[in-house]
């Protein structure tokens, strides 16, 4: 039978990291220790990194207070921008925050400037400013008058009229005259008894009658 078996491990030993001094064992256990390039929270006996910035008042924008994130929120919770001010005041530094705070001025003269009198004084008569399309009224041509829409005839109407030997565009009172000659003309008591344009009566007759209900004579 073989030897008896021997366990040999892997690893012999382990080796364990020597402490270090105590300096560094310290500044391990605080873990609010600043870490090289930041800077500490500007709240009096606070020691966390100051991450977020507010300004020390509204005349010094530029210059700052540096604060942890719950300090920031707190200062910014107590921060008014218009606190003293008045109305008056309020409103001015909203109009000047309008532009950036920075000086601003009107490009038109005012209304009683020798430039604006000027220019009143020829405002529609197109002096002083060009108006091709005369929308102030300088040189404005009377407008024609528009043409009435043509008339609409049916086929009943046209026969009609040229039963009366007309023109599609005759108006009322032509037609009621043509009526009347036509008349005459054909029937026999105003022609001497000739009855041969009876039938031509009744044609003129009945177109009278349509363009009459047709309102056109």
């Amino acid at each position: 039978m073989a030897g008896a078996f021997q366990y040999k491990p892997k690893f012999v030993d382990i080796r364990v990291r020597p402490p270090g001094s105590e300096e560094e064992a310290k500044r391990n256990e605080d873990v609010y220790a600043l870490k090289p390039g930041e800077r500490a929270c500007d709240h009096p006996g606070c020691r966390t990194a100051a991450t977020a910035r507010a300004p020390k008042s509204r005349d010094m924008l530029n210059e700052h207070y540096w604060f942890c994130q719950p300090h920031a929120a707190e200062y910014n919770k107590q921060w008014d921008f218009f606190a003293g001010m008045s109305e008056g005041e309020i409103r001015n530094r909203q109009a000047q925050s309008a532009v950036g705070d920075r000086p601003t001025w009107q490009f038109k003269a005012s209304k009683f400037s020798r430039e604006a009198a000027g220019a009143a004084h020829g405002f529609g008569k197109g002096e002083g400013y060009a108006d091709p399309f005369s929308l102030f009224g300088a040189g404005a041509k009377p407008q024609a008058k528009a043409a009435e829409p043509a008339r609409r005839l049916g086929k009943l109407e046209r026969n009609a009229l040229a039963d009366l030997d007309l023109d599609e565009d005759a108006d009322g009172p032509t037609i009621r005259a043509r009526y009347i000659e036509l008349v005459k003309r054909t029937h026999p008591d105003s022609n001497g008894g000739d009855r041969s344009a009876e039938h031509k009566l009744q044609r003129v007759i009945k177109a009278y009658q349509a363009l009459k209900k047709a309102k056109m004579a």
